[in-house]
């Protein structure tokens, strides 16, 4: 996003005409050795409201991982209606069956297509110019802390995502790359988070130590200290981003509201400390990196316990929002305080919490950093874990290995993703 020798932005959204391509999933490489690619980049988080789909423009000039360049052409976001959001979320659940995940797998990768196709018409481009799609798929289940195997003795970390890449290509005729976690996982890693590569490529600075965090559903930050290379980043999940948030207003609501627009409840409320100091008892938040979360812990579940604990002590239903937001800020500085080697230069939020004024503020002041987001740069901040999986899915194709191990905790870098060829 960043030129390694000055502070103009790399990765800015273009309403360029980008080039029109036929040739199918080759690079196409100049004579200097640059090439560049279209690639659509799909992205579906534990929030479960939609899947965004950001048209991006690739271009490689070297062979360093800080040697790509993104450009975003496009961005939608197809959003879930209630019905099939219920529908995922009780998949995700100890409710969900092998026969339900099977459906979605499917269902799932027809709306991921559709927004794929959505994505390059707004970038003025048939989906033949388009050259790859990266899908991560729909997380319905992530088991960071190893366990023991139904067969052998091994212990082991999993992962599931659904919505298949190879449906997505035989929809959209266009080469996809799904299924990144995976790699990441049988070497020995969490599967979380794949991130910290595109932060890596494009964040990160000779001369600031940046901090790129991300609020989805979960939080997680990526910490790119000056002229850093794979080798010296740390990356991890911090804990709750919007998921408890979204959880609260919908119980609050009655199901009315899915989440805290504007952060208007949270800004009307009063934060109770002593409810706030309980909820950071929590294990997670002492565990070291590297460490992964997800709706298994901060699910409805926690939402349910959270709302519970407020009333026992008379909270208003503001203060039950305002005390949720002040937890995902609260965790995310003390993360920075117990994890990170030195304080950072510069923190760059995206995600939708980026979007929560309320959450933004309590952030600043938590922490001495300056905290800004990533629309200063000229990425929305919706699109840029879209954007991510269009890089990851690039790298995959130029064989480059696309995790990040002091993120994840891996025996080593690996190529994520499979190639799945239109038939």
């Amino acid at each position: 996003m960043f030129d390694r020798r000055r502070s103009t932005p790399r990765f800015t959204i273009s309403r360029s005409t980008a080039v029109r391509r036929r040739d199918g999933h080759e690079a196409n490489r100049g004579g200097d050795g640059v090439s560049e690619r279209v690639v659509v980049g799909l992205m579906s988080g534990t929030s479960l409201d939609g899947v965004d789909a950001a048209c991006c423009r690739i271009r490689r000039d070297g062979e360093a991982i800080r040697d790509y360049d993104v450009t975003v052409e496009s961005f939608v976001t197809r959003e879930y209606d209630s019905a099939f959001r219920e529908r995922l979320e009780r998949v995700c659940s100890d409710e969900g069956s092998v026969a339900e995940a099977c459906r979605l797998n499917v269902a799932l990768a027809a709306v991921f297509a559709d927004a794929a196709e959505a994505a390059a018409d707004a970038a003025n481009l048939d989906i033949s110019a388009v050259d790859a799609i990266g899908s991560h798929g729909q997380t319905i289940r992530h088991e960071p802390e190893p366990r023991r195997l139904p067969v052998g003795d091994d212990r082991r970390r999993s992962t599931l995502q659904i919505g298949d890449g190879s449906y997505i290509a035989e929809r959209t005729g266009v080469t996809t790359v799904a299924d990144f976690r995976t790699a990441d996982v049988a070497v020995g890693g969490h599967g979380a988070p794949l991130v910290p590569f595109a932060d890596l490529a494009l964040l990160a600075d000779d001369e600031s130590f940046r901090v790129a965090q991300n609020v989805g559903g979960i939080g997680n930050c990526t910490a790119l200290p000056p002229g850093a290379a794979r080798e010296d980043v740390t990356a991890f999940d911090t804990g709750p981003g919007n998921m408890v948030i979204d959880g609260i207003v919908e119980l609050l609501t009655d199901g009315e509201r899915t989440y805290d627009r504007d952060g208007r409840m949270a800004c009307e409320g009063t934060v109770h400390d002593a409810i706030l100091d309980d909820a950071l008892d929590e294990p997670y938040f002492r565990a070291e990196p590297p460490k992964s979360t997800g709706r298994e812990q901060f699910g409805r579940s926690y939402a349910r316990e959270f709302v519970a604990a407020c009333r026992e002590r008379n909270c208003t239903d503001e203060d039950v929002v305002a005390t949720a937001t002040a937890l995902t800020a609260r965790s995310i500085a003390d993360a920075y305080r117990r994890f990170l080697s030195n304080a950072p230069d510069e923190i760059v939020v995206s995600g939708g919490g980026a979007y929560n004024p309320a959450l933004l503020d309590m952030l600043d002041a938590e922490v001495s950093a300056p905290v800004r987001t990533i629309d200063e740069y000229g990425v929305g901040s919706d699109a840029k874990e879209a954007a991510a999986f269009a890089l990851l899915a690039a790298a995959a194709l130029d064989g480059v290995p696309n995790n990040v191990p002091g993120a994840t905790g891996a025996a080593r870098p690996v190529v994520m993703g499979k190639r799945c060829p239109p038939t």
